[in-house]
C-alpha cells in the first residue's frame, strides 16, 4: 500500500518537543498582566467615561434626564441627527455596492487609485474636509454662488452642508465591509446566473447580494453610528445655529459650554445608548450567523 501520509507529517516529527509552544502555555503570571492591562485600559478610557455620562445625565433623577430631553433644542437636534443619517446612510449604501462591485468584480484603469480614495476620509481630517468644503461651496465662491443664485440651494451654514459632511466622513464604512469578501468570492457566481439566460440586475437582487448580505447590514450599522455621532466636519459646516443647524454632538458641546450640564449629560446618554444598541446588534449578528460569516470568509 501507498503511504499517503502528508508531506508536513516528516517535519513535523523532526521538532524537538521542547520546541512546539503551543499558545496556551504561557505562564500564568504572563496571561494574568496581559488580562489586567486590557481591563485596566477598558476601564479607564472607555467604561469609567461612559459611566460618568451616565450617572450624570441621571443627577437629577429620571424626571430630569427626561425634561432635558424634552427641550425644544435638543429636540431639534435629535430630529436634524435623525433626518441627516436617514440621508446620509442610503446614500453611502448605493455608493458602498456600487463602488464594492466594481472594485471586485471588474479589471479597469483606475482600480488602485479608486480604492485609494474610498480610504481617503480615514486619513483625511474631518476639519480640513469641513474647511474644503467652505472653501468649494460658500456662498462667495464660484459654485456656491451660483447654487445659492440659480436654485436658492445653500450648502454651507444650512442642512445639506451637514449632509454633504457626514456623506463624506461615512462613504468608506459599506464598502470597505464588501470589497473583500466580493473579491474572496469571485465571479463563479454571477457568471452562472448570467449563464442560464438572468440579466445584469436579476444577477444582482439574486445572487450577489443574497452572498454579501450580512457584511451589508455589518456596515450599515457601522455607518450609522459614525452618521449619528460625527463631529468635526459637521461642526465647521453648520455655524451651529440653535433650532437649525445643531446636531446631537453639537447639541452636547453648546449645552456643556453654556454650563447646562444635566441638558449635555442627557443628550450624550442618548447618543451613547444608541451606539450600545449598536454594539449589541452587531455583536448578535456575529453569533447568531457565525457559520455563515466564516463560511463566506467575512472575518
Amino acid at each position: 500500500m501507498v503511504d499517503t501520509a502528508p508531506a508536513v507529517a516528516p517535519s513535523l516529527a523532526a521538532v524537538p518537543p521542547s520546541r512546539r509552544v503551543a499558545p496556551t502555555t504561557e505562564p500564568r503570571l504572563v496571561r494574568g498582566v496581559l488580562i489586567a492591562i486590557t481591563a485596566t485600559f477598558l476601564s479607564v478610557f472607555l467604561l469609567f467615561p461612559l459611566g460618568v455620562v451616565f450617572v450624570e445625565a441621571f443627577r437629577n433623577g429620571t424626571a430630569g434626564f427626561l425634561s432635558a430631553l424634552a427641550d425644544p433644542q435638543a429636540q431639534s437636534a435629535i430630529r436634524l441627527t435623525l433626518l441627516v443619517a436617514a440621508i446620509a446612510v442610503p446614500c453611502n449604501i448605493v455608493f458602498g455596492v456600487a463602488a464594492a462591485w466594481a472594485v471586485a468584480k471588474f479589471e479597469f484603469r483606475g482600480k488602485t487609485l479608486l480604492v485609494s480614495l474610498i480610504d481617503l476620509p480615514f486619513s483625511v481630517s474631518p476639519v480640513v474636509a469641513g474647511l474644503v468644503y467652505v472653501l468649494l461651496l460658500g456662498s462667495n465662491t464660484l459654485i456656491g454662488g451660483w447654487l445659492q443664485e440659480s436654485f436658492g440651494l445653500r450648502v454651507i451654514f444650512a442642512v445639506p452642508g451637514i449632509v454633504l459632511a457626514t456623506i463624506f466622513v461615512t462613504f468608506p464604512f459599506v464598502a470597505r465591509e464588501l470589497i473583500p469578501l466580493m473579491e474572496q468570492q469571485g465571479n463563479g457566481d454571477e457568471e452562472a446566473a448570467l449563464s442560464l439566460g438572468a440579466s445584469g440586475l436579476q444577477t444582482f437582487w439574486r445572487t450577489t447580494l443574497p452572498n454579501v448580505k450580512w457584511a451589508l447590514l455589518y456596515g450599515v450599522l457601522l455607518c450609522n453610528a459614525r452618521a449619528m455621532g460625527e463631529f468635526g466636519a459637521v461642526a465647521v459646516l453648520s455655524g451651529k445655529l440653535r433650532g437649525q443647524t445643531v446636531t446631537m454632538p453639537l447639541h452636547i458641546e453648546l449645552a456643556y459650554n453654556e454650563y447646562a450640564s444635566v441638558s449635555a449629560f442627557s443628550v450624550a446618554a442618548l447618543l451613547a445608548g444608541l451606539a450600545l444598541v449598536t454594539l449589541v446588534v452587531k455583536t448578535f449578528l456575529e453569533w447568531k450567523y457565525a457559520d455563515h460569516i466564516a463560511g463566506t470568509g467575512r472575518h
